[in-house]
C-alpha cells in the first residue's frame, strides 16, 4: 500500500500540472516538489506535508496539511494572487485520482502572502487539509 502523502501528492501533480490556466500564467508546468537551479519566476513548490492517522475499527483514514509555496518576481502582488486564486478554484472542485486510496474531503485551510527581502520576490502560502480513506 502506497502511503496517503505520497498519493496525495501525485494527483495533486496531475491536477495541477494539467491545469491549462495555470501553465499560461506559470509560463509553463511549473508545480515541483523542489525547485531547480534557476527556474523562471513564477512557479509553485511543495512544502510541508503532515499526515495524522484516522483509523477506525472499521476504516483505514488519514488526515493530511499541506502547503503550497508561490514565488513571483513581479513588481506587483497581484500575479502571485491570481496564480494562488487559480489553484485554489481548480482544488476547490477537483476530483482527484488516488490509486488505492479515496478522497473524502480538500479544503483550504489558510492563505498568507508577503514580500522576502532576502529574495526580493513575493512568497505565498496555501495550506490545505485533505482527508484519504483506503478504499475497500
Amino acid at each position: 500500500m502506497t502511503a496517503p502523502a505520497a498519493v496525495l501528492q501525485k494527483a495533486l501533480f496531475e491536477a495541477l500540472n494539467g491545469d491549462g490556466s495555470l501553465s499560461a500564467a506559470l509560463g509553463g508546468a511549473k508545480l515541483f516538489d523542489h525547485a531547480p537551479e534557476n527556474v523562471a519566476f513564477p512557479y509553485v513548490t511543495f512544502g510541508r506535508t503532515s499526515v495524522y492517522d484516522w483509523a477506525t475499527g472499521m476504516e483505514n483514514a488519514a488526515e493530511q496539511l499541506f502547503t503550497l509555496h508561490f514565488w513571483s518576481k513581479s513588481v506587483a502582488r497581484k500575479e502571485i494572487l491570481d496564480v494562488m486564486d487559480l489553484v485554489s478554484a481548480r482544488l476547490r472542485d477537483a476530483v482527484l485520482s488516488l490509486d488505492e486510496h479515496r478522497h473524502v474531503n480538500l479544503k483550504l485551510e489558510f492563505t498568507e502572502t508577503r514580500y522576502d527581502e532576502d529574495l526580493s520576490a513575493y512568497h505565498g502560502l496555501l495550506r490545505f487539509r485533505a482527508v484519504t480513506e483506503e478504499n475497500d
